[in-house]
């Protein structure tokens, strides 16, 4: 994409955003402390909701500011104690008797009681809300029903409280993961006389009572979300750091360039780890963290858009896609090629999804009525702005174009409107990705189910539904992981509503010398609340050098660092630098 602007325009921008960002300094720094962390997160959250956040970014913060009854260890990403002390399971595994702690209080002193459970928990369920998430209540006796309308009476369902610090929660079936389903953010609580005081503003309100371990001070757009620790939270005196700066920065060049000038603490997220440098990244584990990752990239097909309503069509596309150049060309980081969907697990091994077979794939779409590719309308894949999306998009335009003959057109557009379109299915192919919600095969098969708020792909099979029912109702092991496969092959091999890519390696940017708290696991789960800054020593003059290599100088107003995904708070300079970065 070209800039807009001729160059001594682009020029002439770019110092007048430089002189207006040191303007910001002198007054930011005048009337604001330097937080203790700052922490790049990837993407601006899309909301701090815990009932409708959708991404990765929004979890990290909400799960900082709203707690569940359990929480995730820092260390195995496994569910532990938090608002529930401890918890009884009956011995038929379907009824649990969570002991809420009595000194468990919201961050303005009102005591958290087994009734914010219920109502929090209910406001998901709330067709109204609208919770993408909603799913992760359906395992809970007639609350699926409820959400449905199917019933208005909330006796009928299993969240029961039986006095101030006694939740009861009845299950249809055993549910292996509950306990880490109730560490999710849809699962935490909300403070419910704020939320009826300002309705759909309540985020908004200053201060904001909360349940987790921060505070959250202050959230602005584009710019930066500032936590500060709770002291009122039960497990404060392990709360390491008292304050946290999270910004949204999309662009490799212009995260990695933080990082090493010192201007970041810490980088999340895999999409800011520019792939053509991770050859040298790798060499330094120090501060270049990869680690095996519980994710799965691919991409939707709207079946509601002719002509993906045709499974023949779907198949052709995926049989004439060579995964194994996108990983070894493009993400170049040991992603593993997959046409399976689930990544490997314990107790669990993924169906055979369609070979890459380019011939065969010629044959369906002649079989579709698409010779060679003649009368296939124009269509677009879409796809969230980053540098590596937009490479595999343009490997899959070139192949398709290639081998069937067909023209695809490409179309990037930012994060809320990516995920605002895909829920809307305003697209007719869509790159995605999908991060386990807890250590179970359920969290990748169960998204596609008819009534999952996350599935966005108009497609509904009452056959995976069924298998789905009937894992979720199975206690024996094996049998449960041969229905599952069964759901899975119908998902990657017989209808395709969606084409998986390959399976991620994490990627993350910390100093082990200056950072402590910092655990990887496979589902890149980091609490703030264990995190500590051991030093300010900057990364030497010697470590920055690895981003110098043998590339030019590029400006972070450039089209490869764009300015416009970087945080415009004063701490971020404007200023040219030397090496790629």
């Amino acid at each position: 994409m070209n800039s807009p602007y001729s160059r001594p325009t682009s020029r002439a921008f770019a110092w007048a955003l430089l002189l207006l960002l040191l303007g910001c300094f002198c007054a930011c720094s005048l009337h604001e402390p330097e937080p203790d962390l700052r922490i790049i997160n990837g993407k601006e959250p899309e909301s701090l909701d815990p009932a409708t956040m959708v991404g990765q970014p929004d979890e990290r913060v909400v799960l900082s500011i709203f707690e569940g009854l359990t929480r995730f260890n820092a260390v195995t990403a496994q569910a532990e104690p938090g608002l529930a002390e401890s918890w009884d399971i009956s011995s038929d595994k379907k009824i649990y008797t969570f002991h809420i702690r009595t000194n468990a209080v919201w961050s303005n002193g009102d005591p958290i009681t087994a009734d914010d459970f219920v109502w929090s928990w209910f406001r998901v369920l709330n067709p109204a809300t609208a919770a993408d998430y909603v799913g992760n209540l359906f395992y809970i006796k007639g609350a699926e029903d409820f959400n449905l309308g199917k019933t208005k009476d909330p006796v009928s369902v299993g969240i029961k409280a039986l006095d101030r610090h006694t939740l009861r929660v009845e299950l249809i079936n055993p549910t292996p993961f509950f306990l880490e389903l109730c560490a999710f953010p849809t699962q935490a609580i909300v403070h419910r006389p704020t939320i009826e005081k300002y309705g759909d503003k309540w985020l908004n309100a200053r201060p904001l009572p909360v349940s987790g371990s921060y505070n959250l001070v202050e959230w602005r757009l584009n710019d930066k979300i500032r936590l500060k620790k709770n002291p009122l939270y039960w497990d404060a005196a392990n709360t390491l750091t008292e304050t946290i700066d999270l910004f949204p920065v999309n662009s490799p060049n212009t995260a990695v360039n933080l990082f090493y000038r010192g201007q970041a603490d810490i980088v999340w997220d895999k999409d800011v780890v520019p792939s053509e440098l991770l050859d040298v990244l790798l060499q330094h584990p120090d501060y270049f963290h990869k680690f095996d990752y519980l994710g799965t990239y691919f991409f939707r097909f709207n079946v509601t858009h002719k002509p993906f309503d045709d499974v023949r069509v779907r198949r052709a596309l995926a049989m004439t896609i060579d995964k194994k150049t996108i990983v070894e060309k493009v993400t170049r980081g040991g992603e593993r090629p997959a046409d399976f969907y689930v990544p490997p697990m314990t107790n669990y091994t993924s169906p055979q999804g369609l070979p890459y077979n380019p011939e065969e794939g010629r044959k369906l779409l002649t079989e579709a009525g698409f010779p060679g590719g003649q009368g296939f309308p124009r269509f677009e894949y879409m796809f969230n702005a980053s540098r590596d999306h937009e490479k595999i998009a343009v490997e899959l335009q070139d192949m398709w174009k290639r081998e069937l003959g067909i023209q695809v057109d490409l179309r990037s557009v930012e994060w809320k409107v990516y995920l605002s379109d895909q829920s809307q299915l305003n697209y007719d192919l869509s790159r995605s990705a999908w991060i386990g919600d807890y250590n179970d095969t359920n969290t990748f098969l169960d998204l596609f189910m008819s009534n999952n708020g996350n599935n966005r792909t108009g497609w509904k099979n009452a056959q995976y539904d069924g298998y789905m029912h009937q894992a979720n109702a199975t206690a024996d092991i094996q049998e449960r992981a041969r229905l599952l496969q069964r759901a899975e092959s119908i998902l990657i091999h017989d209808e395709l509503p969606i084409v998986p890519l390959y399976i991620y390696v994490g990627f993350n940017f910390w100093d082990t010398n200056r950072i402590a708290g910092v655990f990887n696991n496979s589902r890149d789960e980091h609490p703030v609340r264990t995190i500590k800054k051991l030093s300010e020593t900057p990364i030497t003059r010697k470590q920055r050098s690895v981003a110098q290599v043998s590339k030019p100088a590029v400006s972070p107003i450039s089209k490869s660092a764009d300015r416009s995904s970087a945080p415009s708070h004063s701490r971020f300079t404007t200023a040219p630098t030397s090496g790629r970065f």
